[in-house]
């Protein structure tokens, strides 16, 4: 990157866990931050959404399921820390494995679960066009299901939402500063995506 943008980095775990509460990312954010209280001070430090199924009991994680933490490049030291840790999310196990570092990797389309913002789709996409100009990122938006996580507080609300056609400096920029709020949670970080339908 050849500007003033801070450059993040993946922290990848292996995980293993029976069975998580449905609305777990508030805990989850908690439990990493009391083993990395540096988390707490860095406002672009996210929590990728887990990959999980909906059961009965609560969200089943499925084999090969990883956390991943996207990190200020800055905190990278810190992300070993965290291997073999037992992390307590809402009375639920989160079991941690080794971790490593992942370096973001450009595409050309990329997804995020839920980017916070109004409920009009209109207005929405509107005050996504505008903040990508401020960033000088230009891609095409596709806007997905809206959707609401549930947390203690309030709920949040959001869209998900694929940008596509991006040059590689606009897509790590992208990653990089992610869109809207609560990304602790899982909010407005973008990941690659492959396929540009079934947006949900």
């Amino acid at each position: 990157m050849t500007d003033s943008i801070t450059e993040m980095i993946d922290a990848v775990y292996d995980i293993s866990a029976d069975v998580i509460p449905d609305s777990y990312q508030v805990a989850l954010w908690h439990s990493l931050v009391r083993h990395i209280p540096a988390l707490e001070e860095d406002p672009l430090t996210g929590v990728i959404p887990l990959r999980t199924a909906k059961s009965e009991a609560g969200m089943l994680l499925p084999k090969r399921s990883k956390l991943v933490l996207r990190l200020n490049a800055s905190l990278a030291a810190d992300f070993a820390s965290l291997s073999g840790q037992a992390l307590d999310i809402g009375g639920a196990t989160l079991q941690l494995g080794c971790g490593k570092l992942r370096k973001i990797q450009p595409y050309p389309t990329l997804h995020a679960h839920l980017v916070t913002g109004i409920e009009d789709e209109v207005a929405f996409l509107q005050d996504v066009a505008a903040r990508l100009t401020e960033l000088g990122i230009l891609g095409k938006l596709l806007c997905g299901m809206r959707g609401v996580m549930h947390t203690p507080d309030h709920p949040i609300h959001g869209y998900s939402l694929v940008i596509h056609d991006l040059k590689p400096d606009d897509s790590l920029r992208l990653q990089y500063t992610g869109l809207g709020a609560d990304r602790r949670y899982g909010c407005g970080i973008f990941v690659p995506y492959k396929v540009i339908t079934d947006l949900d």
